[in-house]
């Protein structure tokens, strides 16, 4: 189950390189819950995001072909300000037109808008090793992308209950709420 965030809550963000102060301009768009900076609880989801940062960074000649190892960069969240939350605790129907609508235009629009409010999103994970179940379901192999039966089965395949979770910091003010903390190196 996914918990909304409390102070004192300590993110991990795994990398090829240490961030310290997040920049949102450097962030990926298409992802679960659209372009942000994104954190988790758990250290050795971060520490394999790391790796698969650097494997990324080195097929794509971002880094050195010498360098061996990611980092995970730790983050204490405590809130600063008005901020809003958007959670899904649990990997469901929602959760799942939310990762979709982000991931793919045009699918799921009102809830891709509607997730616009919000500075922080945070839900299970859909990582490397869900991510053919999950493109195999925008392609409709499992039925009409939004029928229930999809839905159903998208989400049995998934075995939400091993999902890890993830935070997604939206906006500047989000960022705010992030101390760092330390660095990790990783190696491959």
């Amino acid at each position: 189950m996914v918990a909304e965030l409390v102070d004192g809550t300590v993110l991990y963000h795994g990398s090829y390189c240490a961030v310290h102060e997040p920049d949102l301009a450097k962030c990926a768009k298409y992802k679960d819950f659209g372009q942000g900076f994104y954190l988790t609880t758990d250290i050795e989801q971060a520490r394999s995001f790391a790796k698969i940062s650097l494997r990324h960074a080195l097929d794509g000649g971002k880094v050195s072909a010498d360098q061996k190892s990611g980092v995970v960069s730790s983050f204490v969240f405590n809130r600063n300000g008005e901020i809003r939350e958007k959670i899904f605790p649990v990997a469901d129907t929602s959760w799942l037109h939310c990762v979709v609508g982000h991931r793919r235009k045009s699918s799921f629009e009102d809830i891709v808008q509607e997730c616009q409010r919000y500075d922080i999103i945070g839900g299970k994970i859909a990582n490397d090793a869900t991510n053919l179940t999950i493109a195999a379901y925008m392609l409709g192999a499992y039925g009409t992308v939004g029928s229930k039966e999809a839905d159903d089965l998208c989400i049995s395949l998934l075995i939400p209950e091993r999902l890890k979770n993830q935070y997604c910091f939206r906006t500047n003010e989000s960022l705010l709420c992030l101390g760092f903390q330390k660095e990790e190196c990783v190696w491959l």
